[in-house]
């Protein structure tokens, strides 16, 4: 029988620490693999990781699970913003680290600056490393174009430096080399990946994630000028435009395989209740309100989601078929989440989370922090997912 059911698997904590694969991965994936490596189920790796090209993850991938893996299947913190093509034209500062160029311009971007060619431009704006403050005074720069929006990618290396400028970008309306006028309010679209607080390597306890980064700005600015600084978008997990970009590739892959049956159920498998978790459970919660509003072509907004998201990009020019009913989210304790003594005998189990981890724009609600299922590591959720299936 065709599967009508798919997986998506974050990678950091469910996949691999750091740079070495957890032994519960191999075991899976020759589960979901038939005997010549093929994929007997769409799978898509879905991770809030953004300091790498498509093409390198996907290689990584296939050398931590033995079975290839292709960068279709890789969707990255910020693959949806090939979607919001209305920036494509702009003028956009960029700021994280890895090729962040390349990123922006696969994705469709024209026109980018990076931090490190701006604070070239303009070095008296760099202060904080004395090390690095002009020893003369530069001439005055000439010809640099005018920002027009921000792409925060994910976590850059110098944090006070991408605090500096990216706030000097916003303060001057693009122009940062000039004089400090009227504060502009609101300021120039801000596009941001990946809003993970904490993430999980090869260290005994979780580190700084992007959203951290971001919380830093969110503050910095709001000290600076007295307001709140607004997202036009916020994507990665748990936004629900980074789930339905999800579906819609493990769509393509059962129609690529010459799959009939239609999808009908995903099974999101992570180790982030306040990403993974969450971002499953919010995107059930539309797939379960779009039923009851059929008449509703694209992705309505979350109500759990303050921050606006162009409507046009979350329909994803309705190429996608609304054949998917749920996203179960399958909890495992090999990263961020550790399970306090043996796992529970009963998967309806909840963890509890004292403390809300996630992004300021995403309103806090237990029940989407309450996993489907709770495992003790992938192999095991692959398992439950075909016992639910009647898979062999």
């Amino acid at each position: 029988q065709p599967p009508a059911f798919g997986f998506l698997f974050d990678v950091d904590g469910v996949l691999v620490r750091g740079s070495q694969p957890l032994p519960a991965a191999r075991r899976a994936f020759r589960r979901l693999a038939d005997g010549g490596g093929r994929l007997r189920v769409p799978v898509v790796f879905l991770t809030n990781a953004g300091n790498c090209l498509r093409s390198a993850k996907a290689r990584e991938l296939s050398q931590a699970l033995g079975l290839q893996v292709s960068p279709e299947q890789v969707i990255l913190s910020h693959s949806p913003l090939q979607l919001f093509s209305q920036f494509h034209q702009r003028c956009m500062l960029v700021a994280g680290q890895g090729p962040v160029e390349e990123n922006a311009q696969n994705l469709g971007f024209k026109h980018v600056v990076t931090v490190e060619a701006l604070r070239k431009a303009y070095p008296l704006l760099d202060m904080v490393d004395h090390s690095r403050r002009p020893k003369e005074l530069p001439p005055p720069t000439t010809g640099f174009p005018t920002i027009e929006g921000v792409i925060l990618f994910g976590e850059p290396v110098r944090w006070e430096t991408s605090l500096q400028l990216i706030t000097d970008v916003l303060l001057s309306n693009g122009n940062p080399g000039a004089e400090l006028q009227d504060v502009p309010y609101p300021h120039l679209p801000i596009l941001a990946c990946n809003m993970d607080l904490l993430w999980m390597a090869e260290a005994k306890m979780p580190r700084f994630g992007h959203g951290t980064f971001l919380l830093c700005l969110e503050n910095i600015y709001k000290k600076v000028t007295g307001r709140e600084l607004k997202y036009e978008a916020l994507i990665g997990k748990p936004s629900p435009v980074t789930y339905h970009y999800a579906q819609y590739l493990i769509q393509q892959q059962a129609e690529k395989q010459g799959w009939k049956a239609p999808i009908r159920r995903l099974y999101a498998v992570g180790d982030n209740p306040m990403s993974d978790v969450y971002g499953a459970n919010l995107y059930n919660s539309y797939l379960k309100s779009a039923q009851q509003n059929q008449a509703q072509p694209g992705v309505k907004r979350s109500p759990q989601a303050a921050s606006p998201q162009p409507e046009v990009s979350l329909e994803l020019r309705n190429d996608c078929q609304n054949s998917v009913e749920s996203c179960e989210s399958i909890l495992v304790c090999t990263g961020v989440y550790r399970h306090n003594g043996d796992v529970p005998k009963k998967t309806e189990a909840h963890p509890v989370e004292t403390v809300f981890h996630g992004h300021r724009d995403f309103c806090f609600d237990p029940s989407l922090v309450e996993a489907s299922h709770i495992v003790q590591d992938v192999d095991d959720a692959v398992q439950l997912a075909f016992k639910k299936e009647n898979w062999s």
